[in-house]
């Protein structure tokens, strides 16, 4: 097996980094894993893979065995969800939902759970300061308190899953341990993944509401860790499409990470990832050859 021969290879003090290609790839990541897949023209897919694999300090791989799971723009595709909310709430309270507004909105909304993230805010400010920031941009008239829950109704109903989450759901349920991760609203994440039946899937769901942390703290990752029996660090991988929050999280807590980024953005943090992908059908190779 892949996973034996490079423990093996790791015990008898080769280099600790070792790159595994599937497929044809050509490819090199610093020290951190990576999958990518290429599209060819006219509609052909060439599937390629590049793994670097480096040794933890104890120098021997760990299989993994319990996966954490970001719910938004991971699983589910908040972005449409909140679009879709954001136009009839807008429209309830008299406000044309222009392309322009709405990506105005987008902006402020992910500064605001940014601040969220780094503890300059409270939960509540982030609901509304939103809206208020927005508002007082653009000179509308209207009381942030008022749409918040009219937007928030909306976004409870229903849900759109990503393009290879169901099918990502089925190959890992069975083979690990799955928990969801997730800093959204607790109401609206309780109608969505209830929606979605999605606990059928999960061992357990933490919602920072209810941990009364948020991710990337630390102290979130402890108290879920703390629920999960026989629980061992090294065994245990954060998926997640934000690098402020399940990224910067998962180091935090000293776990493993990918990083699910199908724009292909650039990361300007000073941390990166254990591993990259941009198709959520690429991570059970990468967690089988881990």
């Amino acid at each position: 097996m892949l996973h034996d021969r490079l423990c093996a290879a790791g015990e008898k003090g080769t280099a600790p980094l070792f790159t595994v290609i599937f497929a044809f790839a050509d490819r090199r990541a610093n020290a951190h894993k990576r999958f990518v897949n290429s599209h060819g023209a006219a509609g052909n897919t060439m599937r390629r893979v590049e793994v670097c694999i480096q040794y933890k300090r104890t120098g021997r791989f760990t299989m993994i065995r319990n996966i954490f799971i970001d719910l938004d723009n991971t699983i589910l595709d908040f972005d449409r969800a909140e679009r879709i909310a954001l136009e009839k709430a807008f429209i309830d309270f008299g406000i044309a939902p222009t392309e322009e507004l709405l990506a105005r909105y987008h902006e402020h909304n992910e500064r605001h759970w940014q601040m969220l993230e780094r503890g300059e805010i409270s939960r509540s400010h982030v609901l509304t300061g939103r809206f208020a920031a927005l508002f007082a941009e653009r000179n509308i008239a209207c009381d942030p308190e008022a749409i918040q829950p009219a937007y928030e109704r909306y976004l409870c109903v229903g849900h759109y899953f990503l393009s290879g989450a169901q099918a990502l759901l089925d190959a890992l349920y069975g083979k690990y341990r799955l928990y969801i991760a997730s800093n959204g609203n607790l109401q609206v994440q309780k109608s969505r993944i209830e929606s979605a039946d999605l606990a059928r899937y999960m061992d357990d769901i933490f919602i920072s509401e209810l941990i009364g942390f948020n991710k990337p703290s630390r102290e979130f990752f402890e108290r879920c860790f703390a629920q999960i029996p026989d629980f061992k660090r090294d065994e245990t991988v954060m998926i997640g499409d934000s690098l402020t929050s399940d990224i910067r999280g998962g180091i935090n807590a000293g776990i493993r990470t990918i990083w699910y980024n199908p724009l292909h953005r650039e990361n300007k943090m000073d941390f990166a990832p254990d591993a990259e992908v941009d198709a959520l059908g690429g991570i059970p190779a990468l967690l089988e050859a881990w």
